[in-house]
């Protein structure tokens, strides 16, 4: 199923809906259109043909080092892998985790779920309480057709426990799920204290639809969070699975699913969860960080773990969003023609990179970005910026989940611009 999934992926023709795509490649496959090996940057001469500004693209040669760093790490520090989805929404790089050692995919809503499923995902973890009576029910048949589909999915109240379970009922298959761990009283989602798990455990055992498998949680909404105040978090989630296990409420289980992992404290996850006792039956230790597959030049550039722990390597920015200087009405400013509709803005702006002009790149020294409007990036320029009506411009990005979200078919491009895939997403 995923395999002729992505076959047809390949056979979809270029149109309208795909921003920044060479105008004379409408009417190809992507497959032909990616066959032609074009060069991001060469505008084609008067025969046409070249990409149109802005164009989001993806390094080649960043995506393939990041994909195989965290394989590494995750093995080197025994820890089962099941990267965020929603961060690329990217059936292609879905596999690519995948063939990289991941276990599965983890995902946070039902519509992701289904893109996953039509793409053959066999493993996923829902990081979300799943209580839409719809969704359960296409759940329940998607399991009863396919007997290797292995889904779970967080709970963190009997209320949900009771809402899952009237519309599961008659289920061939019980759901697995895990409870979910709150990172604290300011935090978002999860039980609240180690007696509300157990109420929650207690209701799960109750009903024939639901099945628990473990405990879960996300470290990256501890409230100030800090090495320590992190570890400490982490280390309570591991005494909830041990203190439930010694319960018994692991009963039909064939493993204990202990998870976390966002993309800020994976170091803190891997130290503690090398500490898990032994249990009453073997553990999968499931990470789940998902911006690393991109990475970014801003939020997960200060935050990643690798920062903290260089000898475990670095990984690398993968994304450039291209615009062109469209307006240079004072010495102090110019204006770029990418915009809200282009570039992920919640935590940062975009930052001017390189410059290209005629075939040439430069640093964007004394380039400033100041703000975005819906389809203009707000450029400062200082004495120092050699600056034209015309010019290339490389923004860095920061925050790869809303980066990602902005383009429907995305350029990878080998360093020399040569562009030799498409990535296609499905937000």
């Amino acid at each position: 199923m995923g395999t002729e999934a992505l076959t047809r992926l390949a056979e979809e023709h270029i149109d309208h809906r795909f921003k920044g795509l060479p105008p004379d490649a409408y009417g190809l496959t992507v497959a032909e259109l990616a066959a032609q090996r074009r060069n991001l940057f060469h505008d084609g001469g008067r025969d046409g043909g070249g990409f149109t500004t802005p164009v989001l693209a993806l390094s080649a040669e960043r995506l393939a080092h990041n994909l195989a760093l965290m394989e590494t790490y995750t093995a080197r520090h025994g820890l089962a892998f099941a990267p965020h989805g929603k961060t690329s929404m990217a059936p292609q790089l879905f596999h690519r985790q995948l063939e990289h050692g991941a276990w599965g995919i983890t995902l946070a809503l039902p519509h992701q779920v289904r893109v996953a499923r039509a793409f053959g995902i066999r493993r996923v973890f829902l990081a979300n309480e799943l209580v839409d009576a719809s969704a359960l029910r296409w759940l329940a048949a998607e399991l009863a057709a396919d007997p290797e589909f292995r889904f779970i999915a967080y709970v963190d109240s009997v209320r949900g426990v009771e809402l899952m379970d009237a519309a599961l009922a008659g289920a061939a298959r019980p759901v697995d799920v895990v409870i979910e761990l709150g990172a604290g009283e300011a935090a978002r989602t999860g039980v609240r204290t180690e007696a509300e798990a157990g109420e929650v455990a207690a209701a799960v055992a109750a009903v024939p639809t639901l099945r628990l498998v473990g405990v879960a949680g996300y470290e990256g909404e501890v409230p100030k969070a800090d090495p320590e105040r992190v570890r400490s978090y982490l280390r309570r989630l591991v005494a909830l699975a041990a203190g439930l296990d010694g319960a018994g409420r692991f009963g039909e289980a064939d493993e204990i699913v202990v998870s976390a992992g966002g993309s800020a404290w994976f170091d803190a996850v891997a130290d503690v969860f090398a500490g898990i006792p032994a249990l009453s039956r073997p553990v999968l230790k499931l990470l789940r960080s998902g911006a690393y597959v991109s990475h970014d030049d801003g939020h997960y550039h200060r935050l990643t773990p690798f920062g903290r722990v260089p000898e475990e390597g670095a990984l690398e920015p993968a994304f450039r969003l291209w615009a062109q200087v469209v307006s240079r009405p004072t010495p102090e400013q110019a204006f770029a023609n990418a915009g809200k509709r282009d570039a992920a803005y919640d935590l940062d702006l975009p930052t001017a990179q390189v410059v290209r002009r005629d075939g040439e790149e430069r640093p964007a020294a004394g380039i400033t970005v100041t703000g975005l409007s819906d389809q203009h990036t707000w450029l400062r320029t200082g004495p120092e910026a050699d600056v034209e009506v015309g010019d290339w411009i490389g923004f860095g990005l920061s925050h790869p989940c809303t980066s990602f979200d902005k383009w429907q078919l995305i350029p990878v491009a080998e360093a020399d611009g040569t562009v030799v895939d498409y990535i296609r997403t499905f937000f």
